[in-house]
């Protein structure tokens, strides 16, 4: 005896009525890339780390598909549900929340968008600080640092990286 296929939770194809294979309702790495690659960079920022999403907001590349203020999703701007297409050209990032707000809304502008924005406002410090806490060390054009191990930290030995050790969390300065 055997069991009916299970369907799943997110296909990664439309079906339609005849259950033949439709259109895909997710967006491609290719598409994802270009999307990416087509967003506003964020000046001082690592461009494959950073960008801006449609609204303004700042989001993260390793924040993707997640809940917080830096993270984000892919959009259809003509919605799926009003068949839009799973394509570059009709792709943009959206800050989580401001795409569940977006829904399945057509011609949105940047202005209404912002107004779904998570009102969490990030200094450079922290962005720092959420670099090095997500890679590792923090990149800025043409300005690069690593972390400082504990044993650097404490004195007990100096560091054969020919890269400056980052000052954070925090300096002296900052305090």
């Amino acid at each position: 005896m055997t069991s009916p296929p299970s369907s799943s939770s997110s296909p990664r194809r439309s079906r339609s009525n005849n259950g033949e294979e439709d259109r895909p309702r997710f967006f491609d790495s290719k598409a994802k890339s270009k999307c990416w690659a087509n967003a506003e960079v964020v000046p001082g920022r690592h461009p494959e780390r950073w960008r801006k999403d449609a609204a303004g907001n700042i989001v993260c590349k390793r924040f993707c598909n997640c809940q917080g203020c830096l993270c984000f999703e892919y959009d259809h701007i003509v919605p799926f549900s009003k068949g839009g297409e799973s394509t570059a050209e009709n792709c943009q990032i959206l800050q989580t929340r401001v795409n569940r707000y977006k829904s399945d809304k057509e011609d949105v502008d940047a202005t209404r968008l912002k107004g779904y924005s998570c009102e969490v406002q990030f200094t450079d410090k922290e962005l720092d600080i959420i670099e090095m806490a997500v890679y590792g060390d923090v990149i800025r054009p043409g300005n690069r640092c690593r972390c400082r191990t504990v044993a650097e930290m404490l004195g007990k030995i100096k560091s054969k990286d020919n890269l400056e050790a980052c000052k954070l969390p925090l300096d002296k300065e900052s305090i």
